[in-house]
């Protein structure tokens, strides 16, 4: 008898244990701190690479030359598409609309909508000339086109012997000129990490 009921709490303490031992915890941590934890490609890579870009379009010769031929108005650009083709899983979006925050808080360019939210603008613009009243209703056609199109790609290279492994990462942006198809910039931003385990 004695020995079941010691068997028992020692099952009861054992299983506390491990329940204390699985427990997790969790902090909250300023959205700019720099934190890899597995190595690969993270919150902080899209931040810092997207303002980076951003910045260097921003300085590059199309933008006076567009101010100079078009009488100091700002161009419009609008974000395309940036394919991941990293070996890791990353969703691009995270990354565009990075840059688009980027762009928008220079207040040097325009920034028009693009993709699935520009349909999904003009698919409430078709049911406003149905459904509202004139005078609030929104008409088609009066669209801001955009000048440029900035595209690109997200690259990576692994390199990895044991339990030591060298990611570099490389983004490639290009923008181009809508009307003439002028690829009027290209820029790259390279991220190396060295990972040891």
């Amino acid at each position: 008898m004695n020995f079941i009921k010691t068997f028992g709490a020692g099952c009861l303490i054992a299983g506390a244990l491990s329940i204390a031992s699985c427990s997790r915890t969790v902090t909250r941590i300023d959205n700019n701190q720099q934190i890899d934890i597995s190595g690969g490609w993270n919150n902080t890579d899209s931040r810092l690479v997207a303002e980076e870009m951003t910045s260097t379009i921003l300085s590059a010769d199309w933008l006076s030359n567009h101010l100079q031929e078009k009488a100091g108005k700002k161009p419009t650009v609008i974000v395309g598409m940036v394919q991941n083709k990293t070996h890791e899983h990353i969703d691009a979006e995270t990354f565009t609309k990075d840059v688009e925050r980027a762009f928008i808080n220079t207040q040097k360019v325009r920034l028009v909508q693009g993709g699935k939210k520009r349909e999904e603008l003009r698919g409430e613009k078709a049911d406003q000339q149905t459904n509202a009243s004139v005078s609030t209703m929104k008409k088609f056609g009066l669209e801001n086109g955009a000048d440029y199109i900035l595209q690109g790609s997200l690259n990576s290279i692994v390199d990895a012997h044991k339990k030591q492994k060298v990611v570099a990462y490389q983004v490639n942006l290009e923008l181009t000129n809508i009307e003439t198809n002028e690829v009027v910039w290209i820029g790259e931003k390279k991220i190396t990490k060295y990972v040891k385990n």
